[in-house]
């Protein structure tokens, strides 16, 4: 059944256009586009980092002072604004732009916690970009249709790349078909054509989000994780590239592809906390994929293994020109995500 999308009291003094995005002229950039600034929600729901919550804050804050050299770090709560959470990519705003008129706007999808995972300690994140388009006085459309920004990856040219593990899945829209999810995005984004990957890998909460398996770093080139035998994720992963071989861009041209590789699997011992369903060892989502790219530079998470270098080495082939800034994130990928996951980009417009 749909749910309708929870407004704040502001919301009518919020321009909401009655045309799409799409109509309008508007597009999501890719986020190897030009950067106004990076929003980002530290650390603060303690529950979220069982066992390591003060690591994981101090692994934040590194990675913070770390980026800004390269761009401007804002947070929802320098503008008064409140979070239950930090996961900023999949309940911040998604931005569109209008190369026309030179405008930036936002969309509001409804976050549900990733199939109503969490649902009761996230009302306040639901709203999050309904505050940043008042604050900031932008365009919004509020949907009533669930989705994460950290579930679809675009290219800027009219190609989404997600999974169908995530968007099929019934705890998101299940009163919606396949032609209706991708009608949706396209109106939205300004997009035209979708990749479909199959899935995700494991530890990750989100049914399989696509910045853990498989992300743009230009129009044409995808790269992927590819897991080795004997690995949990090899067969998803090898799964994944296929499905890349066989795909086409917007224009039906096929996509150069590069493997990023995987880390040992990560397994954290859970200890008894509320948050924790069954406390014990478990694999947290430990992945290259979850890089962050900002005008000149890329932040990389890393897990102090020898697979980092070689990640490193990969990104910085396949994004000439930019710093690759490694950052450890063996804590903060305790809470189920890391660097993509914990930031949203504002594109410059």
């Amino acid at each position: 059944m749909l749910q309708p999308h929870p407004t704040i009291d502001a919301i009518g003094a919020i321009e909401r256009p009655t045309q799409s995005a799409k109509t309008l002229g508007y597009r999501m950039p890719a986020e190897f586009e030009p950067v106004e600034c990076i929003w980002v929600v530290p650390p603060h729901n303690e529950t979220t980092w069982p066992g390591c919550f003060e690591a994981a804050q101090a692994q934040h804050a590194d990675w913070v002072d770390q980026m800004r050299p390269y761009v401007e770090v804002k947070t929802p709560g320098s503008l008064g604004i409140d979070t239950n959470d930090s996961w900023i990519r999949d309940f911040g705003p998604l931005f569109v732009v209008n190369e026309k008129d030179k405008t930036l706007a936002a969309h509001d999808f409804h976050f549900n916690s990733w199939g109503t995972k969490y649902d009761e300690v996230r009302p306040l994140d639901d709203v999050v970009p309904q505050h940043i388009a008042a604050k900031l006085g932008l365009p919004l459309w509020v949907h009533d249709f669930v989705l994460e920004g950290g579930s679809i990856d675009v290219n800027g040219k009219g190609t989404i790349l997600t999974t169908q593990q995530c968007l099929f899945n019934a705890n998101r829209n299940p009163w919606a078909t396949p032609e209706e999810i991708q009608q949706t995005l396209h109106e939205a984004l300004g997009t035209r054509h979708i990749i479909w990957l199959p899935g995700g890998i494991a530890g990750d909460d989100t049914d399989g989000h696509i910045d853990d398996v498989a992300r743009f770093v230009s129009p044409e080139c995808v790269v992927v994780v590819v897991a080795p035998e004997g690995h949990e994720d090899h067969v998803t992963t090898q799964r994944n590239l296929e499905a890349l071989k066989q795909a086409r861009d917007q224009d039906g041209q096929p996509l150069h592809i590069v493997g990023l590789p995987t880390p040992e699997p990560i397994i954290y011992d859970f200890p008894e906390w509320p948050s924790v369903a069954t406390p014990g060892p478990a694999p947290v989502p430990a992945s290259y994929a979850n890089f962050l790219i900002t005008n000149d530079a890329v932040f990389v998470p890393v897990f102090d293994q020898a697979t980092d270098d070689v990640a490193c080495g990969v990104l910085e082939k396949v994004l000439p020109g930019r710093s690759i800034v490694p950052v450890r994130a063996e804590f903060l990928v305790v809470g189920l995500g890391a660097l993509h996951c914990l930031s949203m980009q504002q594109p410059a417009v």
